[in-house]
């Protein structure tokens, strides 16, 4: 089983034992405490020493994780381990051993452990077979969880990092093919604006994305990200003249267009907005979605029936159902001297 959390790959390597012994045996309700014992015991072969449970059956359970994260809150180093468990009826301990390659639980060896953190089972749909799935995934989270039986017991795996694990691994990407892509910088700058990190970075990347000699392209894309980041830094100014730059390109589309001018509405810009519907206009006239920027651009100003009028036109252009309903509200409520909510 395997779950990125954000890009750190964590991996679960298991074999999944069955509730229903190999004769048929059905053996629930005997499976805690008694198939797997409560505490550490002794397996018989390492001379008495006690052993916890090996998570699974056959060989080693194993849990990977490509770079560093905290289990349960307590740190754990990039690497390979053996997954083991000591069960009990209200709280468990899961241990991460340095070593993976040992056959189950048998020759476990405390010394050897990197991490034990201490979590509670909990009650869950009848599982036939013994899973491991990542039950609750955010961004920069996970909750990993052992299902058997009626039972489940979940371990949270956190990246404290993120932002700071994908720029490196974005520089490193950026130094292999990736690094002959403009499309590749482009997109790495626009990751540093999202995430608001490493925007000296991100303005290098989107030079080269514009300007590199060799992969350089410009065009609406290219110019449009520069511009994020510049605006990201604080320099809107810039930011606004290499826009400009990016809208009268010969690349950039009517719907790249209109576009920019919702982006504009969105930050209240509702004149700027209205004069980048109007520029949209005249250089692609009639067709869609020009009219409804129009209409929405003229509705921010408070010019409902001139709003109308647009929307109206509008609807003969609708490319499907949905926009065409839609836009039919938008006229008749702009129709009635009102604004539009949508």
């Amino acid at each position: 089983m395997t779950q990125f959390i954000g890009p750190v790959k964590v991996t679960i390597d298991y074999s999944s034992p069955a509730v229903h012994g190999p004769a048929g045996t059905d053996r629930r309700g005997q499976i805690w405490g008694k198939l797997v014992p409560y505490g550490m015991t002794d397996l018989g072969v390492s001379g008495g020493k006690l052993s916890p449970w090996r998570g699974g059956a056959n060989e080693n359970t194993v849990f990977t994780v490509s770079d560093p994260v905290t289990i349960e809150g307590q740190p754990l180093a990039a690497g390979r381990y053996g997954l083991h468990l000591i069960a009990e009826p209200d709280e468990w301990t899961v241990i991460f051993s340095k070593n993976s390659s040992a056959w189950g639980s048998f020759f476990y060896d405390e010394s050897q452990d990197a991490l034990r953190v201490k979590v509670k089972p909990a009650k869950h749909e009848y599982r036939e077979w013994l899973t491991y799935e990542f039950s609750t995934r955010r961004p920069a989270e996970a909750t990993a969880e052992l299902q058997w039986e009626e039972l489940a017991v979940p371990f949270n795996i956190k990246v404290d990092n993120v932002n700071e694990i994908y720029v490196t691994k974005l520089r490193q990407e950026l130094t292999g093919s990736a690094g002959f892509n403009p499309q590749a910088y482009d997109a790495a700058a626009q990751f540093c604006v999202q995430a608001g990190v490493h925007l000296e970075d991100a303005l290098g990347w989107a030079e080269l994305a514009l300007n590199s000699p060799s992969l350089g392209q410009t065009n609406f894309d290219t110019l449009s990200t520069k511009a994020l980041v510049l605006t990201k830094m604080g320099r809107v100014a810039d930011a606004q003249t290499i826009m400009q730059a990016a809208v009268h390109h010969p690349s950039a589309t009517s719907l790249q267009i209109h576009q920019y001018g919702r982006q504009l509405l969105a930050a209240k810009k509702n004149d700027e907005a209205l004069e980048i519907f109007k520029f949209n206009a005249e250089r692609n006239g009639d067709a869609w979605p020009i009219n409804v920027g129009l209409a929405r651009g003229y509705m921010a100003i408070g010019d409902y029936k001139k709003a109308a009028e647009y929307a109206q036109k509008a609807v003969g252009q609708a490319p499907d159902p949905v926009n065409k309903k839609n836009l039919e509200s938008m006229a008749k409520t702009l129709a009635e001297g009102k604004p539009y909510d949508n």
